[in-house]
């Protein structure tokens, strides 16, 4: 265990790299500290010996200073005020007028960015179930008119007062959910849902004066999520833009904003399987293929896919899923059927459909005395997990996360850097892309089960 001084500055000379996962490697006069991440960073996969003792106490601890004299990450950037800072910016954006309407593109105002604010220029975005959901309005309470939109990429084209971390020309991921770090959450090894940017379906203002930044002749246009990336401009508190490497290329790392990250992390952070583990992943959609991209990452030897349609087995297997299971071809429950091929039970499962028959199943079909469940899906307000509570006694594990537990702005540079070193594959996610225009064909691909994620180019060259 770390002594005393994990509540202390520690000063020590060190050289970091990172290895092939995207972790932080570290080699200098504190061993201790070897393979610790650092600045709120956590370490996707690696030794949890280490991870449980030495990293969570010291990696906000540690003042480092380097060996050698490197360059901050952006810092050979010239910082340059653009034309538009500090102006009302008019562009394009695609807004929903009412419930299930076709997209319209019109011309909005995008005010300036306010302090702790961030104006951003969108070059693609992605659609998300999530989107849709809201957009239909089928168990929510509408909230029109509104730019939806929350997993993109762009560049930021002007910051409010008192924003230090981003300057124009960076590359960066709007993201849902936030991260203050200053917050009790924020400041936790464990949580990554931050008190004052966590999600909020139902705002569709900004925190900061509780106004809109979008209008159209003075109408105000509702925000989604903090992000509305659904439009050529988006403001966002700062707290929730991620800045990334600028070498990303945008129109692949967008997907990483949302459902990418969530499936991943869900694996990853939280079932954390070992090398050699059998993982079941329970719905074979979007997230759910991210969850058998993490269990792929992670060294899984058998990834068994659960899903009601057979046709989703031969899409999945280049995310790694080497066994495929349709609960209908069997006339017992499919937890029964996982544990006779199993030898017991998988060591880990996730479930990503949301349905709480399905979540369920995804706990009982744990091994006992070390299977760990984990649930991603959103269930309806109303649902009841209901299982015999000896499922617990013999030493199953439950656990819930949002977003993967990945803290936005500290992790999510990570992710692009796993995909620039071709350790993460994106590629295979992305079955679509339509022009800004052609918004609405996103929606129908989405509505139909079409592909898996429809990348919208919004800024043409």
């Amino acid at each position: 265990m770390i002594s005393s001084a994990a509540s202390e500055v520690v000063t020590c000379k060190v050289l970091s790299t990172r290895d092939r996962l995207g972790r932080s490697t570290l080699q200098g006069n504190q061993q201790s500290l070897l393979q610790g991440k650092f600045s709120h960073v956590k370490t996707i996969w690696g030794d949890r010996s280490f991870k449980e003792n030495a990293r969570v106490h010291c990696r906000r601890s540690c003042r480092m200073q380097s060996s050698q004299v490197h360059k901050k990450p952006f810092e050979d950037q010239a910082v340059t005020a653009t034309s538009t800072a500090g102006e009302v910016i008019t562009c394009k954006a695609a807004v929903a007028w009412g419930p299930g309407e076709p997209l319209k593109i019109e011309e909005v105002q995008v005010a300036p960015p306010q302090a702790k604010e961030v104006r951003i220029k969108v070059h693609y975005t992605a659609l998300c179930r999530t989107d849709l959901v809201f957009w239909e309005a089928k168990g929510q309470a509408p909230l029109f008119p509104r730019i939806f939109g929350h997993e993109a990429a762009g560049v930021v084209e002007s910051v409010g007062e008192g924003v230090t971390d981003l300057k124009p020309g960076d590359k960066v991921l709007p993201v849902f959910t936030g991260e203050c770090k200053e917050c009790r959450h924020c400041k936790s090894e464990e949580s990554n849902m931050c008190d004052l940017l966590r999600i909020n379906t139902e705002r569709g203002v900004m925190i900061n004066d509780g106004t809109s930044r979008f209008s159209i002749n003075g109408k105000p246009i509702h925000h989604f999520l903090g992000t509305s990336t659904f439009s050529q401009y988006t403001v966002l508190h700062e707290g929730c833009v991620a800045k990334i490497n600028p070498d990303a290329p945008l129109d692949k790392v967008c997907i990483l904003s949302c459902g990418v990250s969530t499936g991943m992390g869900a694996t990853l952070n939280v079932g954390k399987p070992k090398k050699g583990s059998t993982v079941a992943v329970f719905g074979l959609g979007s997230v759910g293929l991210a969850a058998a991209e993490g269990a792929r990452i992670a060294g899984a030897s058998r990834i068994i896919g659960i899903d009601l349609s057979n046709d989703r087995y031969e899409p999945a297997k280049p995310f790694g899923v080497t066994e495929f299971l349709n609960p209908k071809d069997y006339d017992k429950p499919i937890q029964e059927v996982i544990a006779d091929i199993t030898d017991g039970g998988v060591d880990c499962s996730i479930e990503c459909t949301g349905n709480i028959k399905a979540m369920i199943q995804a706990f009982e079909a744990c091994h006992d005395g070390w299977g760990v469940a984990v649930l991603v899906g959103v269930p309806h307000a109303e649902a009841v997990f209901a299982t015999n509570p000896v499922n617990f006694l013999n030493e199953r594990t439950l656990r819930g996360t949002f977003f993967g537990n990945y803290k936005p702005l500290s992790d999510l540079p990570g992710l692009v850097d796993l995909y620039l070193n071709k350790t993460l594959e994106l590629d295979k996610f992305i079955t679509d892309e339509v022009s800004f225009a052609d918004i609405n064909k996103a929606f129908d691909y989405m509505i139909k089960g079409e592909g898996l994620r429809t990348v919208i180019k919004v800024i043409d060259d």
